[in-house]
């Protein structure tokens, strides 16, 4: 956060400074020394009171990335009261998520995070215990299983054929289609048909924005710096008021998925036979999870079950593909090059994209790998904290440090990757990195016990998505707007969303 926003704070909160002082005092007067021994990872030196916050900046990954250039792929900051590890290198990531996996599984609690106890519920931030365990397991039997993503496959046709219809009709009048919109929409049909059997998203109507609202909304109260963290015991007054405008939008989505299980439940209990007509989807199966004798599953668990797939899946993905497409019309050559080979497997726009396509396309999942390394969705994997003391490259990571994994930072070292800024699909196509979390220099999902459960469903709507745009389809950039000038700014959140929409108009493709 910049200089003058915390500024800002200080008319509304003008005792705080003052409290803080004293709060720091009184702890230093009453802690137990550290022995002077420890050796912490180096890092810039903390300013009183407030420590190294204001070298976050507005673009955090950013900052930290170059501050790691200076103090190392190991470094130690000061966020108030809170100190921070920032890992920036594959080696050192490897150990914190592979070697010491089960000391690092534990999770640091954002403060907007804990309303309405989402983080007692939230398979994303329960620490590991009995309960956790369970509800991944629920995920992977229930939701992201080979054989329920291969049973949801013709509904994801189905949006596919609706979306490539919307294109169309943008097309024939000459408009301009906004990618983020649209790309929200698609997944947001993916998730919702597979998750409820039902359409949340519609191209020709506002009503998807108050969705795209609340998600992205939540996920920039998430991931952007907070005085509340820094300083938990300024949680009560709330000074940036992060925390409220979590609440109004954690209650209107759990309200809504909650009324979903109300009504399904309903029918269950009438037994009316709907399964037959829509077939089973990832709601019925995991409320017959709830509804065993003896369940660990409660109603709270699955509606924030949902909640953390629902908001993850949904903004991890499409951004993703928004990303990938604005690199391909920033890079013309690499464009034609994809387009090249989905004529060679599916012919000019004559065959529609299928997910069985996807091994026959080796430069578009390369594409995606590239678009991955460059843009992660997350850029700083969602916070670790350390379980108990770990040395590690000669210095302490004390208990209860909060661990930062930049690997936005990994996917720009040169060190790692030849001329890293530079979209370069071909560096993938005679690789053997995969993004499964095994090779650390490439860990766009994470990695061990803390990996995205929803890999597989992303993987295959990206892929599915951004060949359906390019099939039959050329694109010409909005407003005149030329490739070496299209906006690659980025708007940092617990996602990473490009700062400007990217837009284009669709132009058919001639045989």
């Amino acid at each position: 956060m910049m200089i003058m926003e915390y500024l800002a704070l200080l008319p509304i909160v003008s005792f705080v400074f003052i409290s803080i002082i004293i709060h720091q005092i009184l702890k230093s007067k009453l802690a137990i020394r550290t022995p002077k021994s420890t050796k912490f990872p180096p890092g810039p030196k903390p300013l009183p009171i407030i420590g190294n916050i204001l070298e976050l900046g507005t673009q955090p990954h950013q900052s930290l990335a170059k501050l790691s250039q200076t103090y190392g792929p190991i470094m130690t900051l000061k966020l108030g009261t809170i100190t921070t590890i920032v890992i920036s290198s594959p080696m050192l990531a490897k150990q914190i998520l592979q070697k010491y996996d089960q000391i690092f599984s534990y999770r640091t609690i954002p403060d907007t995070v804990k309303v309405l106890d989402h983080h007692m519920y939230s398979m994303g931030w329960l620490q590991p215990s009995t309960q956790w365990r369970i509800l991944r397991r629920v995920c992977a039997t229930k939701v992201f299983s080979p054989k329920q993503l291969d049973s949801t496959q013709v509904l994801r046709q189905k949006k596919l054929r609706e979306l490539m219809d919307f294109v169309k009709n943008k097309s024939e009048k000459g408009e301009v289609l906004n990618f983020s919109e649209t790309c929200f929409i698609t997944v947001l049909n993916f998730i919702s048909n597979a998750f409820f059997s039902i359409d949340l998203g519609h191209y020709d109507s506002s009503k998807s924005q108050e969705f795209k609202d609340i998600i992205w909304g939540g996920g920039e109260e998430t991931g952007k710096p907070n005085v509340v963290d820094f300083f938990p015991f300024l949680r009560l007054l709330d000074p940036q008021g992060a925390r409220a405008r979590m609440t109004k939008h954690a209650k209107k989505l759990i309200a809504f998925l909650d009324g979903l299980i109300e009504e399904r439940l309903k029918l269950r209990a009438l037994e009316i036979e709907t399964t037959n007509k829509r077939g089973k989807d990832v709601l019925d199966s995991v409320l017959e999870v709830m509804l065993e004798e003896n369940s660990q599953v409660t109603r709270l668990h699955v509606v924030h079950l949902f909640l953390t797939l629902f908001v993850a899946g949904v903004d991890s993905t499409s951004i993703t593909i928004e990303w990938a497409m604005t690199e391909l019309l920033r890079n013309p050559e690499k464009l034609e090059k994809l387009r090249k080979e989905l004529h060679c497997v599916l012919g000019n726009g004559e065959q529609n994209v299928e997910e069985l396509h996807i091994s026959k396309l080796p430069f578009l999942t390369a594409v995606i790998k590239e678009t991955l390394r460059l843009h992660p969705p997350g850029p700083l994997l969602v916070s670790h904290k350390a379980h108990e003391d770990v040395e590690m490259s000669g210095f302490m990571i004390p208990k209860n440090a909060q661990v930062l994994v930049n690997i936005w930072a990994m996917g720009k070292d040169p060190s790692i990757w030849e001329n890293p800024n530079e979209f370069m699909p071909e560096r993938f196509l005679d690789s053997k990195i995969d993004i499964h979390g095994h090779d650390f220099e490439f860990i766009p999902f994470g990695s061990g016990r803390r990996i995205c459960p929803g890999l597989p469903l992303a993987y295959r709507s990206a892929h599915i998505v951004l060949a359906s745009l390019l099939n039959g389809y050329d694109w010409k950039l909005a407003n005149g707007e030329k490739p070496k000038d299209l906006d690659m700014s980025e708007k940092f959140g617990i996602t990473l969303h490009k700062a400007q929409p990217l837009q284009a108009i669709p132009i058919k493709s001639q045989p």
